[in-house]
């Protein structure tokens, strides 16, 4: 069972996952350079936490975040409708990680970080598996008010027999990698626990959202 601040940190870690998101998804289409300009702010604000001794470990998790919140801006606000080099944009950041974490600096953030990174790899992997690859290409080009024919048509796909075994599998990997880190007493697995678990929140979510259309 963990400490009181290990679950303070896995909630806020899922936090730093799942609600931004839905900030960043719009503010990238419009304003790709401001989303890709406040990363300074979210590591200058990180620092300025890591500076405390009482915060230090927030200043930690946020900057994971900042490495995340870069990688998405560039992607989303450049490269969105080429899904084939998502991962790689997501992962601009993976050497710093492993870096930092095979030295036991920033080791909350690294962990945060890799956890999102693992998430967002096994979403990739379910839309190849399913192949909403073309539907993703469509979504991204198209004016929003004409995406309702293109979200049904990947909702279809995904409730075909196949999209429901690859859902299920990858939601296992998910829970299990997520959770086994929870037996650790180390802060920073609760970090990248929030992190991987939270993807099959956003996952579920983004489901509705395009069943809903």
């Amino acid at each position: 069972m963990g400490s009181k601040r290990a679950w303070l940190l896995f909630g806020a870690a899922s936090f730093l996952v799942s609600i931004p998101v839905f900030a960043q998804a719009p503010l990238v289409r419009l304003l790709p350079l401001l989303s890709l300009v406040l990363t300074a702010g979210w590591v200058g604000l990180s620092f300025g936490l890591m500076r405390r001794r009482e915060t230090q470990i927030w200043g930690d998790l946020l900057l994971g975040f900042s490495w995340s919140w870069l990688a998405g801006s560039i992607y989303w606000g450049w490269w969105r409708w080429e899904p084939l080099i998502h991962l790689p944009i997501e992962a601009i950041c993976l050497p710093l990680a492993l870096w930092c974490a095979g030295r036991n600096i920033w080791k909350v953030g690294s962990l945060f970080y890799l956890g999102s990174l693992f998430g967002t790899a096994v979403t990739d992997i379910y839309f190849y598996a399913v192949d909403l690859i073309p539907s993703w290409r469509q979504l991204m080009q198209v004016d929003p008010a004409l995406a309702t024919p293109i979200l049904q048509n990947a909702i279809a796909q995904v409730q075909t027999p196949w999209g429901i075994v690859w859902a299920g599998v990858l939601a296992g990997v998910l829970l299990v990698t997520g959770t086994l880190p929870l037996r650790s007493g180390q802060l920073h697995w609760w970090a990248f626990s929030g992190a991987v678990l939270s993807t099959i929140f956003v996952d579920s979510l983004f489901w509705l959202v395009a069943s809903a259309a």
